[in-house]
């Protein structure tokens, strides 16, 4: 994916375009909001890393003059600024995600590939059954098999397998699962997320011979089929 950055701080920008280079990616940095602002409109990019404090236009009025010409491309803010108003100011102003500093570069790479997956599955018709190796889920009739054996979950689990299996084959982090699965934009500082994935794991993994649920250790989960 091409990703535009926009961010002065040029250790920061170094460590974020390096960290797409060697993912494969095609990053573009400005140093400043101009620039940025210039680069966003007249080039195309597939999705934005903006910070928000930024000289020139800072990165909230760059999302809203994209917004307001109609340019939709998906914008991931990036901001010391980690209360949840300031988040919520940030995704009112148009941005897409939310990710406060310092962060990992894993993170940031699986949420920048989530936001570019949503923006090219807007238009077409919406996903009703989801499936990773021999696990499915119906998403109108709520009901998960896997080999044809059906699988009782809880509504929260529901929501929680969901997640992974939309973000199969990519690190789906603590952070993004308290977002997606309970609505939370802070760290309750609990471990509601390894009870709840490790419930799960009885579900889905405890009678089969390829556990499909692998924690990366110090990143998240990922859903896919075990390496042979």
């Amino acid at each position: 994916m091409r990703v535009l950055v926009i961010e002065d701080d040029a250790d920061v920008a170094i460590y974020i375009v390096k960290a797409l280079a060697e993912a494969g990616h095609n990053p573009s940095h400005a140093d400043n909001g101009k620039d940025g602002l210039v680069m966003a409109t007249t080039e195309n990019f597939d999705v934005l890393v903006v910070d928000r404090m930024l000289p020139g236009p800072d990165g909230l009025t760059i999302i809203r003059t994209l917004r307001a010409s109609e340019d939709q491309t998906p914008a991931l803010i990036l901001s010391a600024l980690g209360d949840v108003d300031d988040k919520v100011k940030g995704l009112k102003a148009g941005g897409d995600d939310y990710l406060t500093k310092p962060f990992a570069a894993a993170e940031l790479l699986a949420r920048l590939e989530a936001l570019t997956r949503r923006a090219s599955a807007k238009g077409e018709p919406a996903e009703t059954k989801l499936s990773v190796a021999d696990l499915e889920m119906d998403l109108l009739s709520r009901s998960v098999s896997r080999a044809g054996t059906s699988i009782d979950l809880q509504p929260r689990e529901f929501r929680l397998l969901e997640c992974l299996m939309r973000n199969a084959g990519s690190v789906v982090t603590r952070t993004m699962l308290l977002e997606d699965v309970w609505d939370y934009h802070f760290d309750p500082q609990t471990n509601v997320i390894d009870v709840h994935v490790s419930r799960l794991r009885q579900k889905v993994d405890k009678d089969f011979d390829t556990p499909l649920i692998q924690t990366v250790r110090g990143a998240g989960y990922v859903l896919r089929e075990a390496d042979k």
